[in-house]
């Protein structure tokens, strides 16, 4: 459980999201809660997100709001960041995620960056190091499709991080079309 230093850490950290869904069956198996943060280099034509992409868009919210709406349902076993693009917003994501994983959650989040890209990046890479799955890669409108488990274009994969990183190069996760 969380003790008093996380709990202050949760209250003096701060996130810029574009909002929240407190119950996503879209954004990874399972009933999940999925925060869609503030801001993405890449606007990716097409976007299902286009409000996310501003910097400055969104607003900023404390850390422990969002954790104690996870903690709120007893139904939620997993957390999804999306976005925008998660991976431009580490530090916070870095401390919500240690809480997180250490409780049991699931962990997964998009990223419009390759697997490559976030494991050869200090910061990125120590997200990666609390995350279960990452569904890497820019959404690319020609590769669209709606057969697809959990992610928009062909050109992304299902990434199961923790094999990964064991093993030095990408592992998909099994059973997703």
């Amino acid at each position: 459980m969380t003790d008093d230093l996380d709990l202050g850490m949760l209250d003096n950290t701060y996130i810029r999201i574009a909002g929240a869904v407190s119950e996503s069956i879209v954004d990874g198996p399972g009933i999940r809660y999925t925060i869609f943060t503030q801001g993405c280099p890449f606007r990716c034509p097409g976007c299902h997100n286009p409000q996310a992409q501003p910097l400055n868009g969104g607003l900023e919210v404390k850390l422990s709001i969002l954790y104690k709406e996870i903690k709120a349902n007893p139904l939620i076993r997993g957390v999804t960041y999306s976005g925008g693009e998660p991976f431009i917003q580490t530090r916070p994501l870095i401390v919500l995620s240690k809480i997180l994983r250490r409780e049991g959650y699931n962990l997964w989040s998009y990223s419009g960056y390759t697997f490559d890209k976030l494991s050869s990046d200090f910061m990125q890479r120590e997200l990666l190091d609390y995350l279960d799955v990452v569904v890497d890669g820019p959404f690319v409108q020609a590769k669209h499709s709606l057969d697809l488990d959990y992610r928009g274009s062909s050109n992304q994969r299902i990434i199961d991080v923790q094999k990964s990183l064991k093993e030095g190069h990408v592992i998909l996760m099994e059973g997703f079309k």
